[in-house]
């Protein structure tokens, strides 16, 4: 009987969707469900959640629900991760102190100002999943849901005994789908292939039955030019190849978008996008847990997250190709090796394997390595303890650098250690406040 911990279980959204998908399997009915939380009360949501969606599938899953991560984690074999270090309020944070330096944010959780700092918080706790999952389950597999992807999935295979560890984002399959109805072609027609840095991946092919369906698409943007519009149309036309993240989010992986407001306005941007979504989710949490408690019922339906084919892969032998985030072991050549790439990946009972891709086209391994680049600086300064990393991944971050000073840049840095206080690991906080001035 296979056993499947949920760890941050009180995010309610994923904890539905993925249980959903899990318990409609006949194979993965009889599974345990073993739910941690730090939040006594999300913990409890989620269970509630877990036996409803449990009954009304007709499963016979057995559901745990544990406040201590090491009674969840004990046995298993597969640890789904979806935590948030800090919640809503951290958010504000990573928000609130760039605005005060003239940085403006869209959705901060991957790259930027506001990705750096959830990884440096975020970091700590994974390596501490891994450190018990090696002792509890050492053949378990680690699905990571977590942001920012590639940084913590880095620092989870360097600094961690955990190798079985996969990155899952729904990117690759929600643009796809998007494509082939600008295209005009049914999705199950369709053949692509996707690499390159979780949410900066491109889809190199597009095809039907051996067509380059990029002109279908091409004719598409010409006949509406409220789509030329939209920051991801506008990297395609001039990078060649279409990005797999949604604008919001491309908006700040790169110099152009944020700095000025006529840029902002051109491309429609939503700055602070993240911050209305979390207010977002915690309505939707608290209309949740009321639905629960009054014994309303709510919709399930599968969604296009990878886990529970994975899952079911391992446990049937059924192989299928997902797309997930592992070690860059020569499977795209001219990005950095060991970084943390998007590639497709074979899932069947061995597991997780990815497959190797080749080389990108220059222009796109070259904006992929500005991504790396703040994601190695990342790591290291939360591995090594380095507060002069954290400057250094700042430093080179497109948007703030593309806005802010230097001097602007480290002032930043220091308002946010001080302000997260704890929640940054205290080498970082002991390195002291830069004071290097303006020439």
């Amino acid at each position: 009987m296979t056993r499947i911990a949920f760890v941050g279980a009180g995010s309610v959204e994923f904890t539905r969707d993925l249980l959903g998908d899990i318990l409609s399997f006949p194979e993965l009915a009889d599974a345990t469900i073993a739910l941690h939380d730090v939040d006594r009360e999300r913990l409890a949501t989620g269970e509630a959640m877990a036996r409803w969606t449990n009954q009304a599938l007709g499963a016979h899953a057995t559901i745990e629900a544990h406040l201590d991560r090491r009674a969840a984690l004990e046995g298993c074999d597969h640890v789904i991760n979806m935590i948030q270090v800090g919640g809503h309020e951290a958010t504000l944070i990573d928000f609130e102190i760039p605005k005060r330096h003239g940085l403006r944010q869209t959705i901060g959780d991957t790259l930027g100002i506001g990705g750096i700092f959830r990884s440096l918080r975020t970091i700590p706790v994974m390596l501490g999943i891994a450190a018990d999952m090696s002792e509890l389950c050492p053949d378990a597999w680690l699905l990571n849901y977590t942001n920012p992807m590639a940084m913590l999935c880095w620092a989870t295979y360097e600094a961690s005994p955990q190798t079985r560890i996969v990155g899952l984002c729904h990117s690759v399959q929600n643009t796809t789908r998007e494509l082939a109805e600008l295209a005009g072609v049914p999705y199950d027609e369709v053949t692509y292939l996707g690499a390159g840095i979780n949410h900066q991946s491109w889809i190199l092919r597009f095809e039907r039955d051996g067509e380059d369906l990029y002109p279908l698409l091409d004719a598409a943007l010409d006949r509406d030019p409220e789509l030329l519009r939209r920051v991801r149309v506008e990297i395609y036309r001039r990078f060649g190849r279409f990005p797999t993240e949604s604008s919001e989010h491309s908006a700040e992986y790169l110099p152009f978008f944020l700095r000025s407001d006529e840029m902002i306005e051109r491309f429609r941007v939503p700055v602070d996008e993240y911050v209305h979504r979390s207010e977002e989710n915690l309505e939707a949490y608290d209309q949740m847990r009321t639905q629960l408690a009054a014994g309303e019922p709510f919709e399930i339906e599968r969604s296009l997250e990878y886990a529970s084919l994975i899952i079911h892969s391992q446990v049937t032998g059924e192989p299928r190709t997902i797309y997930g985030n592992v070690r860059n072991d020569g499977l795209i050549p001219n990005l950095p090796h060991g970084c943390c790439v998007e590639v497709p990946c074979l899932a069947d009972r061995a597991g997780v394997q990815p497959t190797a891709v080749g080389s990108l086209p220059p222009q796109l391994a070259a904006l992929n390595r500005t991504f790396a680049n703040v994601c190695e600086l990342t790591v290291r300064a939360a591995l090594d303890g380095s507060r002069e990393h954290v400057y250094h991944a700042a430093l080179l971050d497109p948007n703030a650098a593309g806005t802010l000073s230097p001097e602007a840049i480290c002032a930043m840095v220091d308002d946010l250690i001080d302000a997260h206080g704890d929640a940054i690991d205290g080498r970082i906080r002991a390195g002291g406040r830069r004071s290097v001035s303006p020439a």
